[in-house]
């Protein structure tokens, strides 16, 4: 009540309180003036003005002045009832403009009402506003990330067409020297054609993974054993690159539930780049371990480090490091993308730390969800 007497009088303006007291002020006297000789003429059914006379010559002028006060104090609150109407009335019209305002596709910022009549009224509206601005921005977001998306990928897309259709004009012209410059535009071809279809698979699975409704198998899976097995098919990779590849595992039980086919993904991916990126370094690293409730992976590489101004975005699709987006220098830019999405609907973590000549990716995936 307090507060309110406090909020309607800050409404109200100086001048118009003013006002009001004056009037109560004037009101009360006349009241005071009429209803004490009226009711002593009731009372000794005399005059009119000589029951005023015997009103101030009998009665105690203390009495009279707390009658006055009293009357005074109830003007002063009829006229804090209208008011107070109208501070309502004043806000109520407010959240009517504020709610209109949203609904003309224009932000909201600021709160709504701070009345207590309609804090719980407009903290629901206040909800509503922010999520559906919230809403607005997410679809802005999505619009972007759907023309950027398209972008990109019409870039990757283009560059291997170009060189598809440029070989295949130059043989169906037959200009070709001879049979080993023919294979060797064929086999152009034949890798150009490897890219698109790794770029196009990187594609349906980026899109897979953005989709957080999708249902998850969730077979019983040794990440241990899984991580032999993908050493054992990138070996020769890293043979090729001039590389070694050291495994060490501390796991007691490195047994979690989960779609094999899609962890083996992220792991793939992480192996490649350890290869592509860790080439300077020579040495790979795998180590496994685990806890009661999760099981760790670390795959570390000695190569260039990533800028600490890259780390923040080295998740998001289509993110390079090496900017020139070159395909010999570097994939699709969704692989790790992939990854953490794949990570993510499975409930764990993956972390990338570069420093110190290093660059480790740890992935945590928990033995039961």
């Amino acid at each position: 009540m307090k507060n309110n007497l406090i909020k309607v009088i800050r409404f109200v303006p100086k001048w118009k309180i003013l006002g009001y007291i004056l009037l109560s002020f004037f009101l009360a006297m006349g009241t005071v003036v009429i209803l004490f000789p009226v009711v002593w003429y009731l009372e000794d059914e005399s005059r009119f003005f000589e029951s005023l006379f015997i009103v101030l010559s009998y009665f105690h002028l203390f009495v009279v002045f707390i009658f006055y006060g009293m009357v005074m104090c109830l003007y002063l609150l009829l006229f804090y009832l209208y008011e107070r109407k109208q501070y309502l009335v004043f806000h109520l019209k407010k959240i009517t403009e504020n709610v209109q305002q949203l609904a003309g596709g224009k932000q909201f910022s600021g709160t709504i009402s701070e009345t207590e009549e309609f804090q719980s009224l407009a903290r629901g509206i206040e909800q509503i506003m922010i999520r559906a601005e919230q809403a607005i921005e997410d679809v802005k977001k999505a619009e972007q990330t759907k023309s950027e998306l398209i972008t990109n990928v019409a870039h990757d897309l283009r560059s291997p067409l170009t060189s598809i259709i440029g070989y295949l004009d130059l043989i169906n012209e037959d200009r070709y020297r001879d049979e080993v410059e023919l294979r060797y535009y064929i086999q152009v071809i034949h890798d150009k054609t490897a890219s698109l279809h790794g770029l196009i698979n990187d594609i349906f699975d980026y899109t897979y993974v953005q989709n957080q409704q999708v249902i998850l198998k969730q077979d019983q899976i040794d990440i241990e054993e899984m991580i032999n097995q993908l050493v054992v098919q990138t070996r020769i990779q890293v043979e090729e690159a001039n590389m070694e590849l050291r495994q060490l595992s501390l796991a007691e039980e490195a047994i979690i539930h989960g779609d094999g086919s899609k962890l083996a993904r992220v792991f793939e991916n992480l192996f490649q780049n350890a290869i592509r990126y860790g080439e300077e370094g020579t040495l790979i690293d795998v180590s496994i371990s685990d806890t009661e409730k999760a099981v760790k992976v670390a795959i570390t590489n000695y190569g260039q480090v990533i800028p600490s101004f890259d780390i923040p975005h080295i998740f998001e699709r289509f993110y390079r490091v090496e900017k020139s987006r070159s395909r010999f220098t570097g994939g699709s830019g969704l692989g790790l993308a992939i990854a953490k999405g794949i990570i993510d609907l499975h409930k764990g973590t993956i972390e990338v730390e570069s420093a110190n000549g290093r660059t480790t990716f740890t992935v945590v995936l928990l033995k039961e969800r």
